[in-house]
């Protein structure tokens, strides 16, 4: 077992080691907490500054580790800014190669900067002719201004318990809202009640902070070469349901809720696949006759998918807005409204 998905156990399992370990590692959150406040504090009393971007930018983050669905949100920001006339860039850190190839299968023409300096990404992705940023993965880098911090937050993984690193997922505490533009409720899977009462928690414990609502449904089944079958093709269907991201179960149960009676090869974020790898997935998709992932893992393995073997399609995530689109078009509207000013 890797060692996220460890992570991924202790976070979430109501196992009594898992239970443990976290308060094993309560003392280590707390550090870490007091870290986070000092460095918040001193930014904002000044002592540490936020530098000015090229370009008016738009951060799209969250407050966990992953699984908020943050990359196509992200995507759709741009292209969503990009209707509007404006001439978006993604800026990420790059933690892995599938985010930037994911973004460019989303939003071919759209540059995209690989970047861990946010503000020189900026001044990369202006040489590159855009007039706006979207800062994918932001809201921590608070050493580059932003004109609007949209943070997402998966009502599919709210915590019982809000633990903060090593001992839960969360990055910063609820709190960190009050320096958000809009907080967005992402679900993929769970009911639409349950991101209501995610969305009304977080207006009862930040009330400064706007709060919307996002639908990511998968919406078809995608192949390369631009092949494309309806969801119903999966009812009553086995399929090897192949995933590599920070919520797996939540991918998982979008394919039940379309009918497929998924088994399940996980891995951990980000990997990379080996030769090994889709050797074994392979001879595991040849039983179903059928292999499911994401986006974002279809740019890796596609390439690497015998022609001879079970195929591999993907299910990409559409974005449906249940809540708060005022609230997101304000944001959207701040960012084309710098453009013209922005130093």
């Amino acid at each position: 077992m890797s060692d996220r998905a460890l992570l991924e156990q202790l976070w979430w399992s109501d196992g009594a080691l898992p239970v443990l370990a976290r308060s094993a590692l309560a003392p280590a959150g707390m550090v870490y907490g007091g870290f986070v406040a000092l460095r918040g504090a001193l930014f904002d009393a000044g002592v540490l500054r936020a530098r000015p971007t090229a370009i008016p930018a738009i951060s799209v983050g969250n407050l966990s580790v992953g699984g908020t669905g943050k990359t196509p949100i992200a995507a759709w920001v741009a292209a969503a800014l990009a209707a509007r006339g404006a001439h978006p860039a993604i800026i990420l850190r790059g933690y892995g190669e599938d985010e930037p190839l994911v973004h460019r299968e989303l939003n071919p023409g759209v540059p995209v900067v690989t970047a861990p300096d946010r503000v020189a990404g900026a001044v990369r992705a202006r040489a590159l002719g855009a007039d706006v940023a979207v800062l994918d993965d932001g809201f921590q880098h608070r050493a580059a201004q932003r004109v609007c911090d949209m943070v997402l937050v998966s009502a599919d993984r709210w915590p019982r318990r809000w633990r903060l690193l090593p001992a839960g997922p969360m990055r910063e505490p609820l709190d960190a809202l009050r320096r958000a533009s809009l907080a967005v409720v992402t679900r993929k899977a769970v009911p639409a009640d349950d991101a209501r009462r995610v969305a009304d928690a977080i207006a009862a414990a930040v009330p400064s902070c706007p709060v919307a609502i996002v639908h990511l449904a998968i919406d078809a089944l995608r192949g390369t070469g631009g092949a494309r079958e309806p969801l119903a093709m999966l009812r009553g269907r086995a399929v090897l349901a192949i995933a590599s991201i920070a919520d797996p179960r939540a991918f998982v149960a979008q394919l039940t809720g379309a009918g497929a009676r998924a088994e399940v090869a996980s891995f951990a974020d980000h990997h990379e696949f080996s030769e090994g790898d889709v050797t074994r997935l392979t001879r595991a998709a040849a039983g179903p006759g059928l292999a499911v992932c994401t986006l974002k893992d279809h740019v890796k393995l596609a390439p690497l998918w015998p022609r001879g073997a079970a195929p591999l399609w993907y299910v990409s995530q559409r974005v449906d807005v249940e809540r708060g689109a005022e609230a997101i078009e304000a944001c959207l509207a701040t960012v084309l409204r710098a453009r013209p000013t922005h130093s």
